[in-house]
Order: structure tokens, then sequence, then C-alpha cells
């Protein structure tokens, strides 16, 4: 094996086994930058071995393996071993000859569990959204802090000072590694959620730059969700989230033409949409459905996409079914991008004159004031309405606010199309 081999092989690996290297070590040894600290040891010593030994039969086991070597010699370097047993069991406490054996052991359990109390300690709230991402992204997707720089168009040393402090504030904070309970927990799975969709949407619709979409964020974000639903099987609203975003990935080919330009959805080729991914997308939103109760945000997004991926043709979508959702979703999420996503529903069931009444209620709100699909949304309805004139301006005020160059160039072109 080439060495190139085995870095790409190294590089494979570590993308698939660091979440659960760094979750089993963060159980031992308690803290989160110590435990990544050791999972990158072991990911220096596969880059020195590998090249010339090869890669081993099972990489993962042998990883997990130079894991447990590292954190064995910090404990005993750092006399942190009597501490650490009297935490794993009172047998170990009185027997203190086990000590070696039962670390081992206690490294491999509970694997499912570790992962869960990591994706909680990575998204906690006492951290700043920015940082939960940057966090989530570096030790439970194995993303590298210049892919993470990339994929958000941010400098290397912003992402770095962004985990850096991260880490430092959940040491400082001594934010205990486990899966809360009760209405905390409610209250951190809401963080979690919020961080895999907040990484699904900039891959999905990226805010900034040259591309229309960042698919690797996509499948992170996609990634991160079903683990999630393994490991919590009886939540409703992490299989919707899960739904959402398998139903809106299966679009992904379809979003963009031949040069990149986007693709909007009314537009798309749906043959090209993936219909497993909309096979899995449909059966997770039926697995939240079935757990009973009432939908919850990210499930009733599920159901406005799942009427979407049943349609065959842009004009056999039931629209009245998706404004009866937004309308659901408004009341248990009320906020002005659903209320205006709400009205593009509306003008597509009743008429552009109905949506357009619904979108100039939104005007006077100051959050959307720099929201550019606003003016979009307007713009359109306007241009179905004939009223090209205001519907140019429209399209124009939009492409000024976006930060896409994709998105702006679409806007730009609409608007010259108003002129014609």
């Amino acid at each position: 094996m080439t060495s190139s081999d085995a870095h790409r092989a190294i590089d494979a690996v570590w993308r698939i086994e660091a979440p659960r290297l760094i979750a089993a070590l963060a159980r031992l040894v308690g803290d989160v930058g110590t435990a990544e600290e050791l999972a990158q040891d072991a990911l220096v010593a596969a880059l020195e071995q590998w090249p010339e030994a090869g890669v081993p039969r099972n990489p993962g086991a042998w990883l997990m393996a130079t894991a447990k070597h590292r954190a064995l010699d910090l404990l005993r370097r750092d006399k942190m071993l009597e501490r650490k047993h009297r935490q794993l069991s009172h047998e170990l406490e009185e027997q203190q000859e086990r000590t070696v054996p039962d670390l081992h052991e206690a490294l491999d359990d509970d694997i499912g569990d570790d992962l869960l109390r990591l994706m909680f300690t990575a998204c906690h709230p006492v951290l700043s959204t920015e940082a939960r991402v940057a966090l989530a992204l570096r030790v439970l997707g194995g993303l590298t802090t210049p892919e993470i720089a990339r994929a958000f168009l941010v400098p290397e040393a912003t992402v770095a000072q962004r985990i850096v402090r991260a880490k430092r504030t959940l040491a400082e904070a001594r934010v205990p590694f486990e899966v809360p309970r009760g209405a905390d927990r409610a209250e951190r799975l809401a963080s979690v959620l919020g961080v895999i969709y907040l990484i699904f949407n900039e891959g999905y619709a990226a805010t900034a730059g040259e591309d229309w979409m960042r698919t690797e964020l996509c499948e992170e974000a996609l990634r991160l969700g079903r683990i999630l639903a393994e490991l919590t099987p009886e939540d409703p609203e992490v299989h919707g989230l899960v739904a959402l975003m398998e139903i809106q990935a299966s679009r992904a080919a379809a979003r963009t033409g031949p040069a990149g330009e986007p693709i909007l959805l009314l537009d798309q080729d749906r043959a090209r949409w993936d219909q497993l991914l909309i096979r899995r997308g449909l059966a997770a939103l039926a697995r939240a459905e079935s757990l009973g109760g009432a939908l919850g945000p990210y499930a009733l997004q599920a159901a406005i996409a799942a009427c979407h991926a049943r349609a065959a043709r842009g004009e056999d979508t039931d629209w009245p079914r998706i404004v009866a959702l937004y309308d659901a979703l408004a009341q248990l999420a009320p906020s002005p991008v659903v209320e205006l996503n709400r009205a593009v529903a509306v003008g597509m069931a009743f008429g552009p004159a109905a949506g357009l009444e619904a979108v100039d209620r939104l005007l006077a709100e100051p959050t959307l004031k720099s929201y550019h699909l606003l003016p979009s949304v307007r713009g359109d309805l306007l241009q179905k309405l004939g009223r090209l004139d205001e519907a140019r301006a429209e399209f124009a005020r939009a492409a000024g606010l976006t930060r896409n160059a994709r998105e702006r160039a679409i806007l730009l072109e609409r608007a010259a199309g108003c002129g014609r």
C-alpha cells in the first residue's frame, strides 16, 4: 500500500470512528477537549505507523486500543485514577489491582450512550450557536478546522478560536458528560436538533459564497440525525427532523443546473429526485406520527415536504393542505419566516392576490427588514399579477440583500425578465 493510499484510508476511518472514540474517552476523563486530544494522539500514531505497517484489519479497533492506552497513561500521570475509580464503581475502590482490565472494559461499554452524551455536551446551551455548530462538526462529524471554515466561509482562525473557547467554556462551567433528564433533557434536545438542522440548512441553501449548495454539510447533518434517531427511537421530533432532512436532500440533484445555477422547486425535474431518500423520509415521518401526540415543528415541516414529495408534478401539489400545515406550525412555533412561507402557500392555493395580501402584512416586520426572501416572494406574486415594474424593483432589492452569488444572479435575471 502506498503512503497516499494509507492516508486516504486513515481519513475515511477517522471520519467514521472519531465520534465514538471521543465519546468513549470523554466518559472516562470527563472532558471533551482532553478526549479529543487523546483521539488525535491515536490518529497521529496511525499516520506514523499505517503507511509502513499497512492498515490493520480492524482499523477502528486499532484506534480505540491506541486511544485507551493514551487515556490510561494520562490517568496515571495526572493521578486521576483513584478519583475516577470511585466514580466507576464501589468494587474498584476496594480492589484497585483490577484497574487496567476494568478501565478497558469501561471504555468499551455503552458506545451508543456515550455518543448521545457527546451530542448533548457539544450542543449545550452554555455555548453560542456558532460554537455549538463548530464543536459538533469537529467532535461528532470528524471534520477538520479547515473543512469547517471552508463550509461556512469564515477564516480558519475564527473556527479554531470557536472550538477552543467552546471546550474551555464547557470545562469552566463543569458541564457534566451526561444525558440530562426531565425538562432539562427536552431543552437540551431542542438545542441538539437545532444545531443539526442549522448545519443542514447551511448546506442546503448556503447563506453566502459562490455555491448554491454545500452537499457535504447536508450529508453530515443527515448522518448526525440518523445516529440521534437510533439513540432516541421513541422521540417523535427526532424522527420528524430526520424525515424533513431526508425529503429535502432528495431534491439535491435537481436543484442546480449544468453550470451550478439554482433551479427553484416548481421548475425542478422531479424524475431526478432521489426516491430512496424520499422513501426513507416518508418512513421517518410515519414513525414520528405513530409515536402519538401532536406533531412538533420538525414533523410538521416534514409533513409539508412530504406534500411536495408525493406530487408527481408541481401542479399536483396539495397546496390547501400545505396552508393548513403552516397554520398549525404558526400556532406551535410562530415566526415571521413561517408566516412568509405560509403566504407563498396561500398564493399557490388561493391565487397571487391572496398571497400578496398575506405578504404585505409582513412588510413592517423588523426581523424581515434585511431578509432577501421577503422582496423575492413579493416580486414573484407581483409578477404573476402583471405588476411588472413593481416586481422588477422587488427582485432587484432582493438581489441586493442576498450574500449568495448564485441566488443573486437568478434574482437579477428575474428582474430583467420583468422589463421585457
